[in-house]
């Protein structure tokens, strides 16, 4: 058999109505259904061959070559693919990112996206966007989310095949910006994949559920609408109720650094001064400022003037996972 390859883009997702939480670890299966906005500019670039000449798998990221935890994390995940394809070959797999992993930029949502997408091509599998997204979720759950394009809603489903997402208004619809403000650029202490686990422990994970449904309905249709006022109340909303069943969870998480809170702080005065801006946190101390482009200039000085802010990312709403000629 001829050795198979292919590279695939995909960009990280902000998350307006957030994941967090199972109801299968080993599924992936969401406690809640989820929103979100794919990054433009922002890219892993992911290359898979597989060859009957390899011996075992092996994993380049950012140009080093990775082990234990990370290459078995990518080890079963090709497994899955393997055995889909019935097909028992060994990979190479190169990665690299143009922005911080681990640092609440959802790096592992792009990672498995792209992966994903590579993957089944280079072996010969050919799959639906939904088949994608599904698969993407089995090495991390907000990584179905980079599979469609532009803003899109996680459908939780109530079982593996039906636990995938689409699609709800294309990135050309609506002219959001997010000035990412990095406070700080180093690996997080707990993973994403680690907090998940803890959600349940909290007493405030149950009312976050509950409401769930309601507060993607009005995420959804303010996207819809264009309405900023009322996406700028859902996501800091939902972005504040997360963080509260992180900081009540066994043990606690706290993501936020004091300066964390002085970015969501004037955040909210710069919105009351009239200026079309909001606040929304994944797993990590850095915040995501949306706005729209017609302020973004503004939002971008008043970022850069404050002297923690260590770097400032800007991203407009992009499109999903896809394939690079070789």
């Amino acid at each position: 058999m001829p050795n198979t390859k292919a590279t695939a883009i995909a960009h990280p997702n902000i998350a307006f109505i957030k994941y967090w939480g199972n109801r299968d670890d080993v599924l992936r299966l969401p406690s809640n259904g989820s929103i979100s906005m794919n990054l433009d500019g922002l890219t892993t670039k992911t290359r898979v061959e597989f060859s009957p000449l390899f011996k075992e798998d092996s994993l380049i990221l950012n140009h080093k070559k990775h082990s234990g935890p990370a290459l078995e994390r990518v080890r079963a995940f090709l497994d899955l693919i393997r055995s889909m394809a019935n097909k028992n070959l060994y990979s190479e797999v190169t990665s690299e990112n143009n922005f911080p992993i681990s640092a609440g930029i959802a790096s592992s949502a792009a990672a498995f996206a792209a992966l994903a997408l590579a993957a089944t091509k280079a072996i010969g599998s050919n799959l639906s966007e939904a088949e994608l997204s599904r698969l993407a979720r089995h090495g991390s759950g907000s990584a179905c989310r980079s599979i469609p394009d532009g803003f899109v809603e996680w459908n939780y489903g109530d079982q593996d095949e039906n636990s995938y997402a689409e699609s709800i208004a294309p990135a050309a619809s609506w002219d959001l910006v997010d000035c990412i403000a990095l406070i700080a650029t180093g690996h997080k202490k707990v993973s994403s994949t680690a907090g998940h686990r803890f959600a349940d422990t909290s007493p405030l994970q149950t009312a976050r559920v509950q409401d769930a449904s309601r507060r993607l309905g009005i995420c959804r249709s303010a996207i819809i609408k264009k309405d900023f006022q009322l996406l700028a109340e859902i996501i800091e909303l939902d972005s504040n109720l997360m963080h509260a069943v992180m900081m009540t969870s066994k043990p606690p998480l706290f993501y936020w650094e004091p300066q964390t809170l002085e970015v969501m702080r004037a955040v909210r005065n710069w919105r009351a001064q009239g200026i079309p801006a909001c606040y929304t946190l994944d797993a990590g101390p850095n915040v995501h400022v949306i706005c729209l482009s017609s302020v973004s200039e503004k939002i971008k000085n008043n970022l850069e003037q404050m002297d923690f802010v260590q770097r400032l990312i800007i991203a407009k709403p992009g499109s999903g996972a896809f394939l690079l000629d070789n």
